[in-house]
């Protein structure tokens, strides 16, 4: 499908029969966003990548085909008001949230040390470690979605995310932080931000175990069915 002047848009999230528990609640609502915004929709599946953990670098071919891609992880539920993505980001710039903040904070510029010592380079990037689970960029972006002088990062838990964050220092790539309301993972909701509802926020990201404080013992599935029962009732 076709955006603003003839851009070709997609949204893409990666998926497989395993999170099928919830996917059957979420994907219904990403379709209907991604119609809505004149973009196509595309599940990368392990069927993409030879190794299936490393599915997100595949939007390098992907992007042979679109102009931009917004790509968002499949535990996620978009709220009724959301505002087009693709309006608010301008198509040179990479639309993200960083999340070294608050609780993980510590840790997440630990793995900037540890990547940097890895690879060298990027002496500037101290701080400013973005979540892969909702981010936008176009095809100028492109090379971030390639191995790092041939080799890829595979240290620690989460390491295609922070490769991401490694590759767009690298390149120089224009970003801009898009706020917390366009990627409330329970870290958001915690004393240090004020405890916000994620219900006030555009995009609900329930990752991992998806502990927001009102979880109880839901398990990630039910809260994100009742949740989504509550927004779209």
């Amino acid at each position: 499908m076709m955006g603003k002047e003839g851009t070709k848009l997609l949204m893409a999230t990666r998926a497989d029969e395993s999170v099928i528990a919830y996917t059957k609640y979420t994907h219904p609502i990403l379709k209907m966003f991604a119609k809505k915004w004149d973009a196509e929709f595309k599940i990368l599946d392990a069927s993409l990548c030879v190794n299936k953990l490393w599915r997100i670098l595949e939007l390098y071919n992907i992007f042979e085909g679109y102009d931009r891609i917004f790509y968002i992880d499949s535990d996620v539920v978009i709220n009724k008001n959301c505002p087009n993505i693709f309006d608010i980001v301008p198509y040179d710039t990479i639309g993200l949230v960083f999340e070294d903040k608050g609780s993980r904070l510590r840790n997440r510029h630990v793995r900037i040390k540890k990547i940097k010592r890895r690879f060298g380079g990027n002496e500037r990037w101290k701080s400013g470690y973005f979540n892969m689970g909702i981010f936008i960029a176009s095809k100028a972006h492109r090379n971030i979605f390639t191995k790092i002088d041939g080799r890829l990062w595979e240290a620690e838990v989460g390491f295609e995310q922070t490769h991401l964050n490694y590759q767009m220092r690298k390149f120089g790539c224009k970003y801009i932080d898009l706020g917390y309301k366009f990627n409330h993972m329970s870290m958001f909701s915690e004393a240090w931000n004020g405890s916000p509802s994620r219900f006030d926020s555009y995009i609900i990201h329930y990752a991992g175990s998806g502990s927001f404080p009102d979880k109880n013992n839901k398990t990630k599935e039910q809260l994100i069915k009742d949740d989504i029962m509550r927004i779209y009732r």
